[in-house]
């Protein structure tokens, strides 16, 4: 068998490199933008995957970061606002096969979107949600958004916002999706690994990744990304080990009750006593996903970054496939007249 036969029989093109998924669109994006990062990584890691370049589909709502299906040299649609996730479910539903990937920013998704958002991690569709999440509306020129935190001064709150901002990590899991992760545009190999983790999992993935504004919300996350603070700020989760952070990896967080609290190794506290991560466990990642409000608390809790949860669950274009696999095969073909018309009947005297 030659290669090219091999390739078409399994579906996979193993030689495709990144530069083959690079269009030739102007990228619209401001100078520095933390898309570009983004976008590259995506680039990088899609070729790896092992999957045909027209078995793969971007889609996107509106927002800066919908502009994505644009730069990537695969299928896609730029669609409306909000409703990337309906679209793709639709066309999971119909084309199983296919690898959907949905790009979105915090006020597509969480704002007008945010039914849409919430339905398709339920339904557990097998997609991949990239969650690009700037904590302002960059496209529309600087307005908060449901990410933005309170007392944030922005076009549209002038004297700050009032509104209490989403936790997308914490809300995904209310929505009891099968896999929530966060990352963040500056750190280029975790936000690799993340996306390849999603991509093998089977279910909807939901992938916030933190992204500078550089123009409208400008160094958001810095605390997170810059050297002078990162290891005191983040917290990186991996499963099977305790939950140590520090400038010299020396301070940790145990369970004491169902409240995490800070310990210093270097003062003699026990690594044995500390919280040991596991992404399977529910409770403890309704925890982790509230090491979140308190940012400006005197020994306040690191953000957390990495796999915080994930479960085995059917996906819904599987069962939906398999019940109508079931009816025809006892059935046949159905009838549209019989279905429209139904089964209860009305005479009228």
């Amino acid at each position: 068998m030659d290669s090219t036969t091999q390739i078409a029989s399994n579906g996979h093109d193993p030689k495709m490199t990144a530069k083959e998924l690079v269009t030739d669109q102007e990228v619209r994006w401001c100078p520095g933008c933390g898309d570009y990062s983004i976008l590259k990584q995506v680039q990088t890691v899609i070729p790896e995957l092992g999957i045909k370049r027209e078995n793969i589909v971007f889609i996107s709502g509106i927002g800066c970061s919908s502009r994505f299906p644009y730069y990537m040299e695969t299928y896609g649609m730029h669609s409306i606002h909000g409703r990337a996730t309906a679209i793709a479910s639709g066309l999971k539903a119909s084309r199983p096969e296919l690898s959907v990937w949905i790009v979105t920013g915090d006020g597509d998704s969480l704002s007008i979107g945010g039914n849409h958002f919430i339905h398709i991690l339920r339904r557990n569709f097998d997609v991949n949600i990239l969650l690009f999440n700037n904590e302002i509306y960059g496209l529309t020129k600087g307005q908060y958004s449901p990410t933005s935190p309170q007392g944030q001064v922005t076009k549209s709150t002038p004297l700050g916002s009032v509104d209490h901002p989403f936790n997308p990590l914490a809300l995904s899991l209310g929505a009891d999706a099968t896999f929530i992760a966060r990352t963040m545009d500056r750190d280029p190999k975790h936000l690799q690994e993340t996306l390849r983790r999603a991509n093998s999992h089977k279910g909807t993935s939901m992938v916030e990744i933190y992204q500078n504004c550089n123009v409208f919300n400008d160094g958001a996350f810095f605390i997170y990304t810059d050297k002078e603070t990162k290891k005191l700020e983040t917290l990186f989760l991996e499963t099977g080990k305790p939950l140590i952070y520090g400038e010299n990896n020396d301070k940790g967080i145990k369970l004491d009750g169902f409240t995490p609290t800070i310990v210093s190794l270097a003062d003699g506290a026990s690594t044995n006593d500390l919280w040991i991560h596991d992404e399977r466990d529910h409770v403890k990642a309704s925890i982790v996903t509230r090491f979140f409000d308190n940012v400006h608390k005197e020994n306040h809790l690191p953000r957390p970054f990495g796999i915080f949860y994930q479960e085995d669950r059917y996906c819904y274009e599987d069962a939906m496939n398999e019940q109508i696999a079931n009816v025809i095969s006892k059935k046949g073909e159905g009838n549209l007249d019989e279905l429209i018309a139904g089964k209860e009947v009305w005479v009228i005297n």
